[in-house]
């Protein structure tokens, strides 16, 4: 198979890949680095290394999975576009788009691809994003046009998609074993302000006490880990 001739470093469009998992990014570095528009210009494996190289890079577009290590993805994907408003954001991640891809829409980015779709969907997302679309399943993009026209989508049996972003924030961190006290430090707010999202999350979902909170809590977040 002969791959077509690549034009000049400097007419590629520079692509910053943000993922904590070595040969994941090895994948997707090698994948981006044979097409003819695109080179990867950097990578990161935490949102401390990211900034650097954003700064050192200039990128023209982030790819960056949703999970975070010490960090919400939600939040570094807000403190991207505050702090840098015309960069393109695409987010690559395993986890369901029905639970995610709104929210990191809302949160900034502009597309969601799920890792399952393949190298030919990912670098179609890629190049919809930096020609200035929004990218996202053809199922999600019609469960978002149903929701926009006042209908219920199809499909929509979660309750956690009810949470709103903060509450989803501090339900992913129960689940992952934090207290209050570790949550409040971790997202920068009072104990009494965790403990009312906790009561929001719990009347959200129907969960009767703490401890209900916790357990339904832990079983989502072991149901995201990767295989």
């Amino acid at each position: 198979m002969r791959f077509a001739e690549k034009s000049p470093s400097s007419l590629r469009k520079k692509v910053l890949l943000i993922d904590d998992h070595p040969f994941m990014r090895m994948g997707l570095a090698q994948l981006i680095n044979q097409q003819p528009d695109l080179v990867v210009g950097g990578e990161a494996g935490d949102p401390v290394e990211a900034a650097r190289a954003l700064d050192r890079e200039l990128p023209d577009l982030v790819l960056t999975d949703i999970t975070m290590p010490g960090r919400s993805g939600l939040e570094f994907i807000k403190d991207l576009k505050a702090t840098r408003p015309d960069l393109r954001i695409l987010v690559v991640s395993m986890h369901d788009e029905l639970i995610y891809a709104e929210r990191v829409l809302r949160a900034g980015a502009q597309g969601y691809v799920m890792k399952e779709a393949g190298g030919e969907k990912l670098l179609s997302a890629i190049r919809q994003v930096l020609d200035g679309q929004i990218y996202v399943s053809p199922r999600m993009s019609a469960r978002i046009l149903e929701s926009l026209s006042g209908r219920k989508p199809r499909g929509s049996h979660s309750p956690i998609e009810r949470l709103s972003d903060r509450e989803f924030e501090v339900f992913q961190m129960i689940g992952q074993g934090k207290s209050t006290r570790d949550i409040a430090g971790q997202l920068h707010l009072s104990t009494k302000t965790v403990d009312v999202h906790r009561a929001h999350i719990k009347e959200k979902l129907g969960l009767t006490d703490a401890t209900a909170l916790v357990r339904h809590a832990v079983r989502w977040v072991e149901t995201q880990q990767v295989s």
